[in-house]
């Protein structure tokens, strides 16, 4: 695990390290590029940001939902659109595993961009791929960082319900986080990046009342949590409350991407125990604690780190191989 001393921990503000890939054919060994769709689909990326823009006229949670489907599918399997796929026989999908049941969202707008790409340029954007623009395109538009999305990912067709199981939970702690980073090659600078998209979005108050009432099986509240922040989630989440009631992830700033996600750890108000847990773990202190500390201090280093983040969590195990993969036609279903 990378501690606070590492280069990429001290990215100088406003400068992206960038990935750089040359295309190829799409084959075992075919690498991922930002110019993958330049030829046979020019329009791709602009035809995902209309469709992006017009939903969330209705919807302004919709760009918190997109990026977190993006996350998700990377992390089981890689990023392949596994988390797409509805049930079929034989097949149990993703979507439908407690990680995701019920609380993954935005299905509708991914079959939105995929109907217009179909009608643009038909069998040549895959699922997989609008994933990836399409969480870009939401943190930008969230007053966020933009980075060149590395494109040429095929479909899978397949959904590994049994391995979204394990995806990243509220209720991990430190270690445990760490090491399902690390399984996925992700060093604690990601982990304390990508746990940054929780600076927008909202969470349901089943993921914080353990928090509240019974943490750690104590039958008390998360001693970390500030008191008059405790307070204020216990009104909105009372005992035996709606369980799904929604609250503000960053109650600083809801819907804007930006540092404040940090600062709010900072003052121990993270609002999930896996968001608090990279600063007050015991654990925490000379791994993800000083991270926390910059990008608090310095969003243009935050920005600069989610952005190649997200370049590296797009590069789990992507699926480039025609014999493996295919370019769906429906998101929601094999060809």
């Amino acid at each position: 695990m990378a501690s606070s001393s590492s280069p990429r921990a001290a990215t100088i503000a406003g400068v992206l390290v960038v990935v750089a890939a040359l295309c190829g054919l799409h084959g075992a060994a075919a690498q991922l590029c930002e110019d993958y769709y330049d030829d046979s689909c020019p329009d791709a990326y602009d035809t995902v940001k209309q469709v992006l823009i017009n939903a969330h006229q209705s919807d302004t949670r919709i760009f918190a939902s997109l990026i977190r489907l993006h996350f998700h599918d990377c992390f089981v399997q890689g990023c392949d659109g596994s988390l797409l796929l509805d049930t079929v026989p034989g097949m149990q999908s993703e979507k439908e595993s407690t990680p995701n049941n019920g609380s993954a969202r935005g299905f509708d707008v991914v079959d939105a961009v995929k109907a217009a790409l179909e009608a643009a340029c038909p069998g040549v954007v895959s699922c997989a791929d609008i994933l990836a623009i399409a969480a870009e395109i939401s943190v930008e538009l969230s007053g966020g960082p933009s980075w060149g999305v590395l494109l040429g990912r095929l479909d899978s067709k397949t959904s590994d319900f049994n391995g979204s199981l394990d995806l990243p939970a509220p209720t991990d702690n430190l270690t445990v986080l760490q090491q399902k980073f690390s399984n996925l090659s992700l060093d604690d600078v990601d982990l304390v990046a990508l746990s940054g998209g929780h600076t927008f979005g909202r969470v349901q108050c089943k993921f914080v009342t353990d928090r509240l009432y019974n943490f750690s099986g104590t039958n008390m509240p998360d001693p970390t949590l500030d008191s008059t922040y405790r307070a204020f989630l216990s009104q909105r989440c009372p005992r035996n409350g709606n369980d799904s009631f929604l609250n503000d992830l960053d109650p600083t700033t809801p819907d804007t991407f930006d540092n404040n996600y940090y600062t709010n750890i900072e003052a121990n108000r993270g609002t999930l125990n896996s968001d608090q847990e990279l600063k007050s773990s015991p654990e925490a202190q000379g791994t993800t604690a000083p991270i926390i500390d910059q990008f608090a201090s310095s969003q243009d280093a935050f920005f600069a780190s989610f952005a190649q983040s997200m370049i590296n969590m797009g590069n789990i195990k992507p699926l480039t191989d025609p014999s493996q993969g295919e370019v769906r036609k429906n998101c929601r279903r094999v060809n």
